[in-house]
């Protein structure tokens, strides 16, 4: 299965030039953990960087800045990982393991944004996979209880 048809499609979006405060209420305002920074290219949305509650905090919080005045631009991740929406599950486990972040947003062949993967949703599938593998140890007992009482 290609990431594309897992990922979130309704993507939280800033630009360069916000401020780290109007990401922060967009993050409260939709109950997530990072907002995709995007800039304009004819057209395209393509992802530019990645902020996170956790920037937020060790960045701004922490230091005193005022979040007003500095914007995601500045402190937006600087080593920013996308995956193409064509790669398989498996593949972007691994990809994001060896980058080490846990969400990364997806492109399409032209670099435009279609959505994010977190590693909440890839855990969240597994789950569920595991969870139908111990159906079938199940069912296969049962069936033989039955056939051989």
């Amino acid at each position: 299965m290609p990431i594309s048809e897992l990922c979130n499609r309704e993507v939280i979006i800033v630009e360069t030039e916000d401020s780290a405060l109007e990401a922060a209420r967009l993050m409260r305002k939709h109950h997530v953990g990072d907002v995709v920074v995007i800039e304009e290219q004819n057209s395209i949305r393509k992802p530019v960087g990645i902020v996170t509650d956790r920037d937020l905090i060790v960045e701004i919080m922490a230091t005193g800045l005022d979040p007003a005045v500095i914007t995601v631009g500045d402190i937006m991740a600087s080593e920013f990982v996308t995956v193409k929406g064509s790669a398989g599950i498996f593949e972007t486990i691994q990809y994001m393991r060896r980058k080490a972040v846990r969400r990364s947003p997806v492109i399409d062949d032209s670099g435009e944004l279609v959505g994010i993967i977190t590693m909440d949703d890839l855990l969240q599938l597994l789950s569920m996979e595991l969870s139908e593998l111990t159906r079938i140890v199940d069912r296969e007992t049962d069936k033989e209880s039955k056939q051989r009482p």
